[in-house]
């Protein structure tokens, strides 16, 4: 039974990633780890790979649409796949079991993951809930290109440890700094997340032992959701959705928390 709901979940993830471009790979992670039970590093690997594969599915929809632009892409990429992979290679793998003792309270790795993970949902529930907000061209000039490498660095990290795609940082820099439009942003973001997560991915094979055939199992089942999702996005409100999604987001970062603290 628990096996069926995950699969279900496969489908969500690839429907939803199909119609906003991100925030539905948010959900592989906890749907790995709290339904299938997989350990939260091998789930943050296999996350990689579902989402990676998934986005590249999106892509080549997304390209024949021209939807995707790619030398935005390569630019955003580069900085954030280099995080990515070093994240995964030399640092997640290496963490110790326990990271502290406090006390009689000790926090071991799986924890410490899955608190990082229950941060990035609430913090992507927070980006599909807030109102738009428009900001001025004048306000990104002041960064400057190294600025804004560093953070595309850093986003990478992020993306390396919870094993998400990060489309909801993407897509609002790509919106605000490429100025693309939205439906350029969404399929842009997807070429992005596929290079983070594939590249990310092989940093873990030479660490972890895979699944193959369960993992290829549930990516050609959100394959199969991200094509779906990608048919139905022009005929739904997506702000409607987003907002939808986030208060779902939400309400699982808040359970997380609360699984992972006081279970």
């Amino acid at each position: 039974m628990l096996e069926i709901l995950g699969y279900i979940g496969a489908l969500f993830i690839g429907l939803v990633l199909g119609i906003t471009g991100g925030g539905g790979s948010i959900l592989t992670v906890p749907i790995l780890v709290y339904v299938l039970h997989l350990n939260p590093l091998i789930a943050t690997a296999y996350s990689l790979f579902i989402v990676g594969t998934t986005s590249t599915f999106g892509t080549i929809s997304n390209f024949k649409k021209g939807l995707v632009v790619p030398k935005t892409a390569i630019q955003f990429a580069i900085p954030s796949v280099i995080g990515v992979y070093l994240t995964r290679k030399f640092v997640v793998h290496h963490l110790p079991d326990v990271i502290f003792y406090f006390g009689a309270v000790q926090l071991t790795k799986a924890t410490f993951l899955m608190l990082i993970f229950a941060v990035v949902m609430f913090l992507a529930a927070y980006s599909m809930l807030k109102p738009p907000k428009k900001i001025e061209e004048s306000e990104w000039k002041t960064k400057g290109p190294v600025i804004i490498i560093i953070q595309l660095f850093f986003v990478g990290i992020l993306i390396g440890l919870v094993g998400a795609g990060g489309g909801f940082l993407i897509i609002p820099a790509l919106i605000q700094l490429a100025k693309l439009p939205i439906k350029k942003a969404i399929g842009t973001s997807l070429l992005i997340i596929a290079f983070n997560s594939l590249i990310g991915f092989m940093g873990d094979v030479q660490n972890i032992a895979i699944d193959w055939t369960f993992l290829l199992v549930f990516t050609a089942i959100s394959i199969t959701g991200i094509l779906i999702g990608l048919r139905i996005q022009q005929y739904i409100n997506e702000r409607l959705l987003r907002k939808i999604f986030g208060i779902f987001v939400l309400a699982m970062s808040i359970l997380i928390l609360y699984e992972e603290v006081f279970s």
